[in-house]
């Protein structure tokens, strides 16, 4: 027959709770050491980037005050009046002497619009020497004229373009481009005008 188990002493059970613990004791201390799987440290975002504050452009008293004001937009020019006609005449009131070549007719004027000669008789050039139109004023007079281009005499000549003038001649032969008067009218002109008197001349 085999002997029966004996229960381990008292001395052999302190030994192995000792040990026991010594064991539970450096688990734990190793636990301790270890510790619990941190989880890692979350990473900040980068802080957002401000955009820089724009501020309105300040208008100052100042600033309006020295801008230039716009330049003012000119009113659109009046027409030119034009002068009324002298009554009974295709000439303006401020000529002194009037010719009409159509109707062959010459006139003396105030300068105001008044009729103080005329009309009279006058002739002027032909189409290959035509009388020039439009206002001139008297440039010089000469008595006794003789013309240096075609050697004949012209009489109370009143020059008012070039080589052209009113002067004594036939009222049936055209000219060269003066203006013919008879004898009495010529002198009328001759001693009614002056130079820088004004001359208009209408077709």
């Amino acid at each position: 027959m085999s002997s029966p188990v004996r229960p381990p002493s008292e001395k052999t059970m302190l030994g192995m709770l000792v040990a026991l613990v010594a064991v539970l004791g450096v688990l734990a201390a190793g636990s301790a050491l270890v510790g619990p799987a941190s989880a890692p440290a979350p990473v900040a975002a980068p802080a957002p980037v401000a955009a820089p504050a724009v501020e309105p452009a300040a208008v100052t008293a100042t600033a309006v005050a020295r801008a230039p004001a716009p330049a003012p937009v000119a009113a659109p020019a009046a027409p030119a009046a034009v002068p009324a006609l002298a009554a009974g005449t295709p000439c303006s009131s401020t000529a002194d002497a009037c010719v009409d070549l159509s109707s062959r007719q010459a006139w003396l004027l105030d300068g105001a619009g008044n009729v103080t000669y005329g009309p009279v008789g006058a002739l002027g050039g032909t189409r290959k020497d035509p009388t020039p139109t439009g206002t001139f004023s008297v440039d010089y007079k000469d008595r006794d004229h003789v013309s240096n281009i075609f050697d004949v005499p012209m009489p109370n000549s009143v020059f008012f373009a070039p080589a052209i003038a009113f002067h004594k001649g036939s009222l049936s032969d055209r000219s060269h481009g003066c203006i013919h008067l008879g004898r009495s009218a010529s002198q009328r002109f001759f001693s009614d005008l002056s130079p820088g008197d004004t001359v208009q001349v209408v077709s």
